[in-house]
């Protein structure tokens, strides 16, 4: 056949620790129909600063693949809520092959055509609460590690098209080992039935007869070895509906010569028992065609058959009579959607929600989720027996949900929903358990079939019912997350390009999909220290107050007040648990809460270096202001105002020094006491905020934190400046270098400047 390549990439992007679903990365692809092979190029790169990360640890990359929907994922082995089905996937782990670049390549021979999803990530980390680093000349530059997937498919063009009830003729040159073809099978289909006839050229018909739903046959699809089976003839039960299905006839290895032979498809139409689809299909069954069927190879819908192909011969053959295989389909009754939100639909059934089972014949309906925009949700099934309607008899009622065709069982007392080729879900309700529910997260779209039977249990299993009506209420929705994540979750709706997903973000220890895994979690006496500590340990900027009011710093006073409080409210609303209070917005509070931080360290440092101009406080509040609104978590955005402030100090220090040719502060007892001991403090807090402060040590280390801050600023807050005037001009002695306008008791803030004696100036 002919083949055509598409090459499919996305945009590399940064890969983080997993923690949740929220912190993966997902990449969408589509594959086309007919797609023999797709190979997915794996490409991972380092970067540090802006160059290839050659001194980056190695960390190994895991990516999961799906058809049809994301993958449920769970790299933490958590628990998922009760009643919880979760789809299965494929994982694939990288390693580094090179110090800054590893390739993976990932292949599916005839993959399922549409969505295709890849969620990558790294593993989970250690918890460490890291600042980031941005600009140049940043303290070091953090490890990136980036994902770029890339797809190569290969796929045919100009399959055969096979029409069900005419006989295609075929012949098979000695070069050639296969030939391909596919049939679309509509809704209400109960059997296909797939036929060689006439094989010629070879003793004993050496041909394999394979067929595949919706993508070509592989090594392990349905199939039929002609050698052995006379006729050769290869039936599908219940096969999936408005659906392509792959018809491949495969020549046996070491067969010489040419070999013909013909093939015919029968489909079985269950809405009318006893008949197979004729070879004239109603106008109206061109709705239930997909739009490649009708194009260039399309069925001429009408009173004529189709028209014959150049190279191969086909007429309507006989259409026996299919009683044996015929399966009786019941009615499908359809479900109203409503929209309310982005991943919050309900399904409604007319003149509902109460559904009447009778006890004769079961009730389908259809769920239809529409394709990319509903896979990103989760389905929730719920199912409630009205007791009351059972007039006592011991009756359960089984729903069978299953994608993409209903399974009615033939045998009235089967209770199972799954077959050879396909699976479902089972849920039941009686008596004693009036209430089932189902959630499927990440469903994959389509139609979704749920068939309800009533069955009679007895001693010797379960019997068809007789008389009796049972009533289940019968609810279906999508939501973004299970049960909204709980209290202790946040059900964040997430974006990658055009694809909306939604997944739960936990908090407070507790883990798993719907943040119900409490393996780790918080205990509330926990929550509650917790959230005392982080709040109380802010009383320790009162002593910082008391001075600064002591010494008439009423600006950094006020300052230190504003600090104190926003930074306990803002504690308060910041826990992750039940233990929250909020008395704004938190972004509010966190805003407050970071600039009365910085303008502390501001207005201490300004006082420091003895400048009383109102112009440096309104600069410094406007500065910070507009570094906390490009970045609240940027170092140099925290720390560049800080040393800002640090260098103002230094020159007036360093004027000082100069002008009196002494060093400033002159003496030694304020550097040993007060100086060294409030830098090595700040110093300390420092060190513990960046390198200790971990997500499992927060509560305590930050409260530490709070505790050093404040002492610091208690140590370094400079006494109260000396009055202008207060001290006439001095006689200058004789041999005196220069005179000191300050004494040492002054300095180290011990008595007030106003009562100093001219025998405690300081002179050289």
């Amino acid at each position: 056949g002919l083949f055509m390549t598409d090459y499919f990439t996305r945009t590399p992007r940064k890969l983080s620790p997993f923690r949740s679903f929220a912190s993966i990365e997902l990449f969408h692809f589509h594959i086309p129909e007919d797609t023999v092979i797709a190979i997915w190029n794996l490409i991972t790169f380092k970067e540090q600063g802006g160059t290839f990360g050659d001194q980056c640890p190695d960390r190994s990359i895991t990516v999961y693949f799906r058809s049809g929907a994301p993958s449920v994922i769970n790299p933490l082995h958590t628990h998922f809520p009760r009643d919880t089905a979760v789809p299965g996937s494929f994982a694939l782990t990288l390693t580094w092959t090179l110090p800054n670049r590893t390739t993976g390549v990932f292949n599916v021979t005839s993959p399922l055509p549409g969505d295709w999803f890849l969620a990558a990530h790294l593993p989970k980390d250690e918890g460490k609460i890291s600042v980031k680093v941005k600009g140049l000349g940043g303290l070091y530059e953090e490890c990136q590690y980036l994902f770029q997937p890339q797809l190569i498919v290969q796929r045919l063009v100009n399959i055969a098209v096979l029409y069900p009830g005419y006989v295609t003729e075929q012949s098979m040159a000695p070069r050639n080992r296969s030939c391909l073809y596919k049939v679309f099978v509509p809704s209400y289909t109960s059997r296909v039935l797939v036929e060689v006839l006439r094989c010629r050229g070879a003793e004993g018909c050496p041909l394999w007869l394979r067929v595949r739903a919706k993508a070509p046959p592989l090594h392990n699809s349905t199939a039929l070895d002609c050698r052995e089976h006379a006729p050769c003839r290869l039936a599908l039960d219940l096969p999936f509906w408005q659906h392509w299905y792959y018809v491949l006839v495969e020549k046996h290895p070491e067969v010489p010569g040419t070999i013909s032979f013909q093939v015919i498809v029968q489909l079985t139409d269950c809405s009318r028992p006893s008949l197979a689809r004729p070879p004239f299909l109603p106008s109206s069954a061109s709705m239930n065609m997909p739009h490649s069927f009708g194009s260039a190879s399309g069925l001429v819908l009408g009173d004529s058959p189709p028209p014959a192909s150049p190279n191969s011969t086909k007429h309507p053959v006989p259409i026996p009579t299919a009683s044996s295989i015929s399966k009786r389909c019941w009615p499908v009754h359809p479900m109203l959607r409503n929209e309310l939100d982005a991943f919050s639909v309900h399904f409604y059934i007319f003149f509902g929600p109460n559904v009447s089972v009778l006890p004769d014949r079961p009730a389908v309906f259809v769920i239809n989720l529409l394709p990319v925009l509903d896979s990103g949700g989760v389905l929730n099934l719920e199912l409630r027996l009205n007791v009351s309607s059972l007039c006592g008899e011991n009756v359960t009622v089984f729903g069978c949900l299953n994608h993409e065709v209903p399974l009615t069982s033939g045998d009235n007392a089967s209770v199972t929903c799954e077959t050879e080729s396909l699976s479902g879900f089972l849920l039941s309700v009686n008596a004693t358990a009036s209430l089932s529910r189902l959630r499927i997260p990440y469903p994959q779209t389509g139609s979704w079939y749920l068939s309800l039977r009533s069955l009679c249990a007895t001693e010797h299993g379960f019997e068809p019912c007789t008389n009796v009506t049972a009533e289940v209420y019968l609810r279906a929705y999508l939501s973004p997350c299970i049960n909204d994540c709980g209290i202790y979750g946040q059900c964040k709706l997430l974006r990658t390009n055009n694809y909306l997903y939604a997944a739960c973000e936990c908090k407070a220890g507790w883990n798993g999909w719907g943040c119900t895994d409490n393996a780790e979690a918080f205990s509330y006496g926990f929550q509650l220290l917790s959230t005392l500590l982080l709040c109380l340990s802010n009383v320790m900027f009162v002593p910082p107050v008391a001075i600064a009011v002591r010494s008439h710093y009423l600006m950094e006073a006020a300052v230190y007040i504003f600090t104190m409080f926003f930074s306990t409210f803002y504690h308060a609303c910041d826990q992750p648990g039940i233990v929250v209070f909020c008395i704004m917005e938190y972004d509010v509070l966190q805003f407050c809460d970071f600039l009365g931080s910085l303008m502390s360290v501001w207005v201490t440092v300004i006082a420091m270096a003895r400048l009383q101009p109102v112009v440096l406080y309104l600069l410094g509040a406007m500065l910070l202001s507009m570094a906390l609104q490009i970045d609240r978590h940027g170092l140099w955005n925290l720390l560049g105002p800080s040393l800002f402030a640090l260098g103002i100090m230094a020159i007036a220090w360093t004027v000082r020094t100069i002008q009196r040719r002494h060093c400033y502060p002159p003496t030694w007892k304020r550097w040993a006491f007060y100086l060294c001991p409030g830098a090595l403090i700040a110093v300390a807090a420092v060190l513990l905020y960046t390198f200790v402060e971990t997500e499992e040590n927060y509560f305590y280390i930050h409260s530490i934190w709070h505790l050093l801050i404040a002492s610091s600023v208690g140590f370094l807050l400079p006494p109260r400046a000396k009055p202008s005037g207060c001290l006439g001009p001095l006689p200058r002695r004789k041999g005196c270098g220069y005179q000191l306008c300050i004494n040492e008791q002054e300095e180290l803030g011990l008595v007030d400047p106003a009562m100093a004696s001219i025998n405690s100036i300081c002179t050289s």
